[in-house]
């Protein structure tokens, strides 16, 4: 199996002089003696390695023969599933600025505002962030069919569903790895642009498919919503569990976040919040704080608390234009303002979003704040109270598309999925 990062390394002459002169004389150190080092244990071995970042460890994999096969080794897995630590990682794919859809009643495709389901180009690609080291790494997804769209992650794999209206299709996908499977048949209800919740844990996986639901070929409404769910015990449920949604549901951002068992997601006209109780199976509308004078609202998942990331314009002059980060507390209802952009920073981050808008994406401690329609974006670590600009990605060429992410923690196995073999799915 290659590795599907591509490593581009250049160093200028004196950095590669001092590389190499550093090397050498680490490896003529009594603490760097081959002698030594190789007569570790195996086991120990294993386990030093489990705690390598993703690159590093297909990198390494090159190494013998014996750690190219990690991947296939059961033994290894499970060391890695029990002590590697979780990286709190994002993954972004190109995404059409200008979101006209056009449905054809044919087979022919559905143009999206997805890159991938447009048609652009006949493979897709993404771009993981790290942020730990601000690094970005490109990824091949070449077995994922044209006509899907990536639309929820969780636990290390990536959710894709078919663009052609009608009843959805989805596939899991692991881009570490590239293996594809195809997650169950397609929902019971036809849809044209719902929005998609996945939460996948150690014993089970829960799918929730809302909204857009065709009540003729030329007109959708938010009306229902209809679950997927397979546990270790052997239960499953196959679109059986149906749902109404609230009245004058508007599920516009077209994806949703989980916490604490509830799928959540924005409600325009005027904002609010949906939130879904997966155990009781009902809907509910929670009040967002501020809401008449919120600006580009966003719902984000950070180390298990629901956050509203929101800019907030008042026509009172007391009230300055500001960038704050709510979060919803213990009861289910109330709002928090725990952070705000600093002032100076959000002049600087009003003037190049210029009004179009922003979209937001968490994982574990970090928000990542892209402004739309241009390659900046920021990122906020909530543990230390940073805010700092991220790199531009390289690998996203000003073609008029812009970044579309979802949370991604890289992991080299995820067993659950294991459930899905019970379905029998041809493929």
């Amino acid at each position: 199996m290659t590795s599907p990062f591509a490593y581009t390394f250049t160093l200028s002459g004196d950095s590669c002089n001092n590389l190499s002169n550093a090397t050498t004389s680490t490896f003529n150190t009594p603490w760097m003696n081959s002698r030594i080092w190789s007569k570790l244990p195996q086991r120990l071995i294993d386990r030093i390695l489990v705690f390598l970042p993703i690159p590093a460890f297909f990198r390494a994999r090159c190494v013998c023969k014996r750690w190219y096969g990690f991947l296939y080794n059961n033994t290894f897995l499970e060391l890695y599933l029990q002590v590697s630590p979780r990286r709190h990682w994002f993954m972004f794919f190109k995404n059409k600025t200008c979101k006209s859809y056009i449905y054809k009643s044919n087979n022919n495709n559905v143009c999206s505002g997805s890159g991938h389901g447009s048609g652009a180009s006949s493979s897709c690609e993404g771009y993981l962030f790290d942020p730990y080291d601000m690094a970005w790494y490109r990824i091949s997804f070449a077995l994922v069919p044209s006509g899907f769209s990536p639309a929820s992650s969780s636990s290390g794999l990536l959710c894709w569903v078919s663009d052609e209206a009608g009843p959805k299709t989805m596939l899991l996908c692991n881009p570490i790895l590239g293996s594809l499977t195809q997650l169950l048949p397609p929902t019971l209800r036809p849809r044209l642009f719902p929005s998609i919740g996945l939460t996948i844990t150690p014993t089970c996986i829960d799918v929730t498919v809302a909204g857009d639901d065709m009540i003729s070929p030329y007109a959708v409404k938010n009306l229902t919503s209809e679950t997927f769910h397979i546990d270790g015990s052997g239960f499953y449920s196959i679109w059986g569990t149906t749902s109404s949604l609230p009245r004058l549901s508007s599920l516009e951002s077209g994806r949703m976040v989980h916490a604490e068992g509830k799928f959540y997601c924005m409600n325009c006209s005027p904002f609010s919040v949906l939130a879904y109780d997966i155990s009781s199976n009902t809907w509910f509308k929670i009040q967002a704080p501020m809401r008449r004078f919120l600006r580009s609202p966003n719902l984000v998942e950070c180390e298990g608390k629901l956050l509203l990331v929101a800019a907030v314009e008042k026509s009172k002059l007391n009230v300055p234009k500001s960038l704050r980060v709510w979060s919803l507390q213990g009861c289910g209802t109330m709002w928090v303002e725990s952070e705000r952009m600093p002032q100076q920073l959000y002049v600087q981050f009003s003037d190049l979003e210029s009004g179009n808008g922003f979209e937001c994406v968490g994982h574990g401690e970090f928000i990542v704040i892209i402004i739309r329609g241009t390659d900046k974006a920021l990122l906020f670590d909530i543990s230390k109270k940073r805010w700092q600009w991220i790199p531009p990605c390289p690998y996203n060429a000003n073609d008029g598309f812009e970044l579309h992410g979802f949370a991604y923690e890289p992991r080299l196995a995820t067993p659950v999925t294991g459930l899905l073999d019970q379905l029998v799915l041809p493929f």
